[in-house]
């Protein structure tokens, strides 16, 4: 029987080999005699050739399609398969070149049996297509006798609880343990250490219909490497599952859990890990959180001297609230974390709470959220404050309650660090509206927001000087004048930079200052885009400003300021 009866039927709809009638009339009879081969009865009524059957799955797993009447299997090829296993999981050897195994089976969507067999043998395991009856014959013939002690390079295992060794086994997570062979554990870990080396902030596992798609984040863009094959789906899954300490049992609701690694033998990285159900599959994908990657030195985050300046006049107010807003994936939390470490002193008590902990800071304490036993923003801000901290960072404002313990802790003495998400700076003080603080609260406690985007760095090593094109010039306003005096750079692409013309990234910056006539303006109520424009007015620079004099100094490009700022500035 075809474990996958619902892959399969789906394809032989889309093959038009059975129609939705058919199928159902099939499923009627099958379910009635008490089984679920949908696709035997569908054969066993004519309906669907087996052969083409056969023809089809081969191609959709990129299979071949042998005919065993047609092989003179080698007794060294037969010996390097226990009988017991090939009777077991009915797949016959038919070739071995000392380090691959192939064996031919029926049923290619029967992923869980091929990468047993892997472990099994410890062995690297492929397979190819041959019809049951033919296994069975080939099994009489080679396999006469159940003979355990045949071949000589397979594990001791139980063949009883060999189904569950792949997804019940607690294999470890170190990069450079030497145990971990299996071909699952070994390509998991190989697309984790090339994300590492490459950069990516995130890997992206993602079910297609007809493959298996993994994707890295870098900079910023994803990209696409090779996968898995299709096939290879539901082992992967459960291989990251099991490093995450997730339930593998559980596809139908989304898990979130976290991997801890060495890599290189001294390099530690952490792994956020969230899984969600798809159509085809669960997608899954891994933060990189590298520790000696974080940047807590606040000039290396691309502040030019006047912005240094205003930011860190703010970090040092003895009390009021600073935001960082942004979407996800912006930096905030990076920068947060650079203010922190930069008026972290013996002289002052810092406390966060975050959800989750990114990275651990010396001499301040942290807090994670945990929701399970009622440890959210709130609760957690609450009882922080009975610890007389001076300096106080909430991971995010989310909702009215924990907003207005953060700005009852400002106007009691306390400095706030927090994030919220929102487009712009000013659009910090119609969020906090929104959540239901009371404009006069926003204008007493709150003391700055910044908006801030990063934008990826051009290549060094490729780049080269470049005229804005007509488009560039357009978007952006340029002058014949402006442009006379001002020269680019672009990167080509080159090996470097993995072909794209850009490597790293660097932080924009809009730092929305309150002033007393933008609180007059904020007790007033007044619209974002009225504070926006007084704002601008007295010299605040927008994030594209901040973008275009970093193009200006050869720090990214005007293509890429374009990207990321048009809709901000919409």
């Amino acid at each position: 029987m075809l474990k996958d009866q619902e892959f399969v039927l789906k394809l032989l709809r889309e093959a038009k080999m059975a129609d939705a009638a058919q199928i159902e009339a099939a499923r009627t009879i099958a379910l009635d005699g008490g089984n679920s081969d949908i696709v035997a009865e569908l054969v066993k009524a004519g309906v669907v050739d087996y052969d083409n059957l056969i023809t089809m799955l081969a191609g959709q797993y990129g299979m071949e399609v042998v005919s065993l009447q047609d092989f003179d299997i080698p007794q060294e090829v037969i010996d390097s398969l226990r009988a017991d296993y090939a009777r077991y999981y009915q797949v016959i050897p038919v070739s071995n070149d000392g380090s691959w195994l192939t064996v031919a089976m029926e049923d290619p969507t029967d992923v869980e049996k091929l990468d047993t067999l892997r472990y099994l043998l410890g062995s690297d395991v492929d397979a190819v297509i041959a019809p049951e009856k033919q296994i069975l014959a080939a099994l009489d013939k080679y396999y006469p006798e159940a003979d355990e002690n045949t071949g000589s390079q397979n594990k001791d295992v139980d063949i009883d609880s060999a189904e569950m060794i792949i997804e019940s086994s607690e294999e470890k997570t170190g990069m450079d343990d030497e145990d971990d062979t299996a071909p699952i554990i070994r390509l998991v870990t190989k697309l984790i250490v090339d994300a590492y080396k490459m950069r990516a902030s995130d890997i992206h596992f993602e079910p297609m219909e007809k493959r298996y798609r993994v994707r890295y984040r870098i900079d910023g863009s994803l990209r696409e490497v090779d996968g898995p094959p299709k096939y290879l789906q539901s082992n992967f899954t459960s291989r990251v599952k099991i490093m995450a300490h997730l339930d593998i049992t559980e596809k139908r609701i989304p898990q979130d859990g976290r991997i801890q690694l060495t890599v290189g033998g001294d390099k530690d990285i952490d792994l956020r890990v969230s899984s969600i159900p798809t159509v085809f599959g669960e997608s899954i994908v891994m933060r990189i959180l590298d520790k000696s990657s974080i940047q807590l030195d606040i000039p290396r985050l691309g502040f030019y001297a006047d912005d240094l300046e205003l930011v860190t006049k703010i970090i040092n107010y003895p009390d009021g609230i600073f935001l960082v807003t942004g979407p996800t994936g912006s930096g905030k939390t990076t920068s947060l974390y650079a203010f922190l470490n930069t008026i972290n002193t013996t002289a002052r008590k810092l406390i966060t709470v975050e959800d989750p902990i990114e990275y651990q800071l010396p001499g301040i304490n942290q807090v994670q959220v945990d929701r399970h036993v009622e440890m959210t923003f709130a609760a957690a801000l609450r009882s922080m404050l009975r610890q007389a901290p001076n300096i106080i960072m909430v991971g995010e404002i989310r909702d009215l309650e924990t907003a207005e313990i953060a700005i009852n802790a400002a106007l009691t003495g306390h400095l706030v660090f927090s994030t919220l998400h929102t487009n712009d700076a000013p659009g910090a003080v119609a969020r906090l509206v929104d959540m239901g603080v009371k404009p006069f609260l926003v204008a007493t406690a709150l003391r700055a927001a910044m908006a801030q985007r990063l934008l990826r760095r051009v290549c060094k090593e490729c780049a080269e000087p470049y005229t804005p094109s007509a488009a560039e010039q357009r978007i952006l306003g340029l002058t014949p004048e402006y442009l006379a005096n001002h020269k680019f750079i672009k990167g080509k692409g080159c090996r470097h930079c993995g072909y794209t013309g850009y490597k790293g990234r660097v932080g924009i910056y809009e730092i929305f200052l309150i002033t007393e006539e933008i609180a007059r303006l904020i007790f007033a109520n007044e619209t974002s885009g009225t504070l926006r424009s007084f704002a601008r007015r007295n010299g605040m620079r927008s994030l594209r400003d901040d973008a275009i004099r970093k193009a200006e100094a050869g720090i990214s490009t005007l293509e890429e300021v374009i990207f990321v700022t048009l809709r901000d500035e919409n």
